[in-house]
């Protein structure tokens, strides 16, 4: 870490939120200057720790942008994202734990030349026109896993990126949220309270299109100084490895889970493969209905209801509406339908109840000391190995290496153990080639029996 860019502290103080003000842009830069921050914050005392503050950004510096719902609106945007100038700043508004997709309802965009846009894709088919105009240029989102599935499903896959969550994880700061990034590296706090909102919502209300448009405001200025800080510490190479897999993961089918049902919340409670069948035809019974509604399957029946259900199996109407979780006015209309599929399940055959299929790769860490003491004490060496190296080059431990891949080589190791036979199990993993140069020898060293 050099002098001149101490921006990567983990252990760094919060900012006190300074008072419901706004500091107005500065115009000769295009955009807020983080240095009113320290400009207005309030003086300390002499000989104690100064005191920094934030400004509240309460609105975008070009006003709040309607919502472009038109093909015609939409061609002008095109234009407009096509003359800019710079990386484009990105980001989606779904609405989650609302509606059954995971789709996007709202698309924000800002661009040097070309300002802040919010799109409406509900009625739009598509924004592969959009897509097409920015195809060389670098799109700016904050944690893009999130967003590239539902960015994708409308027609807009990235072709170059920059991830500011990602990067700030990689550059070792404590809090990598977007509020949290902004406050601290630019001076402006961004309020997040609409952030679980449902945004399927229409008309939208109008503080909700400042807060959209707010999550781009800054985000092409964090990214700035992220590549920097990266590059300072060395680690620019490796950003771009992470954002290059991000690029080529938006091209991948979501990867679809054998038994989605099996992740009911408490099912683990469940015991014998009569009662998991009720789970199971309870599980597909609100599914379709959540389907059909275009709802979150919780909020047609939480999952603490369906394992009470599955519990205790209730034949009557009026046991089943006793059980708890099943008191809703729109739950208790469909009493009918969860007790059909309760019959349903009654009527299996032995052979149609559900089979625990075998797991694979290796069992869950807390069992390794009684199914291999070998590979136990192994995953624990090669665990120290990942926690010292990523302490050294201040990164979260998960960032340097996925837990996961390295529960399955110790579990798992080749039968000649070598930096070279090491990386190459990491990579077929999916392993980045910053990773592997980091750990491989490492692990390779302490791999075998001590």
């Amino acid at each position: 870490m050099t002098d001149d860019a101490p921006l990567r502290r983990r252990d760094a103080p919060d900012h006190a939120q300074d008072g419901p003000h706004e500091v107005p842009p500065d115009p000769t830069s295009g955009g807020p200057d983080p240095a009113l921050a320290a400009e207005t914050a309030a003086p300390a005392e002499l000989d104690a720790e100064p005191v920094r503050t934030s400004i509240p950004l309460i609105a975008p510096r070009d006003g709040t942008p309607q919502p472009v719902e038109t093909a015609a609106e939409l061609a002008e945007i095109v234009a407009r994202m096509a003359a800019g100038t710079g990386p484009v700043a990105v980001d989606a508004e779904r609405a989650s734990g609302y509606r059954y997709t995971q789709r996007a309802y709202l698309i924000q965009l800002r661009r040097e030349g070309a300002g802040t846009v919010l799109i409406d894709p509900m009625p739009l088919d598509d924004l592969h026109t959009l897509d097409e105009a920015l195809a060389d240029t670098e799109w700016v989102l904050h944690a893009a896993s999130q967003d590239l599935a539902c960015l994708a499903e409308i027609g807009m896959k990235p072709r170059k990126l920059f991830d500011t969550e990602l990067a700030a994880r990689l550059a070792g700061f404590e809090r990598v949220g977007l509020a949290a990034l902004t406050e601290q590296l630019l001076g402006y706090s961004l309020e997040k309270h609409h952030s679980a909102a449902d945004w399927s919502t229409r008309p939208l209300p109008e503080s909700w299109l400042t807060y959209a448009a707010l999550d781009v405001e800054l985000l092409t200025d964090l990214r700035d100084l992220l590549a920097t800080e990266l590059e300072n510490q060395g680690k620019a190479e490796w950003a771009a490895e992470e954002f290059a897999a991000l690029v080529a993961s938006a091209d991948r089918p979501p990867r679809t889970r054998p038994d989605p049902w099996r992740r009911t919340s408490g099912i683990h409670r469940v015991r014998g493969a009569r009662a998991q069948s009720r789970v199971r035809a309870l599980w597909y019974a609100r599914d379709g209905v959540a389907s059909r509604r275009d709802s979150a399957p919780g909020r047609v029946l939480p999952d603490s209801a369906i394992i009470a259900a599955a519990e205790l199996d209730p034949k009557e109407e009026r046991a089943l509406l006793g059980l708890p979780g099943f008191g809703g006015r729109s739950v208790r209309r469909l009493a009918r339908v969860w007790l059909d599929a309760l019959d349903v399940a009654r009527t299996l055959g032995d052979e149609e109840l559900p089979v625990n299929q075998p797991v694979e790769g290796p069992p869950p860490p807390h069992r390794w000391a009684e199914r291999d003491p070998v590979a136990a004490a192994r995953l624990q060496r090669c665990r120290q190995v990942v926690i010292a190296t990523a302490e050294s080059h201040t990164l979260p431990p998960e960032n340097l290496i996925s837990p996961d891949f390295i529960r399955r080589l110790a579990w798992s190791p080749p039968a000649e153990v070598t930096a070279a036979t090491v990386g190459d199990v990491l990579r077929g993993f999916g392993a980045r080639e910053w990773q592997i140069g980091l750990i491989a020898e490492q692990i390779a060293t302490v791999l075998p029996e001590a």
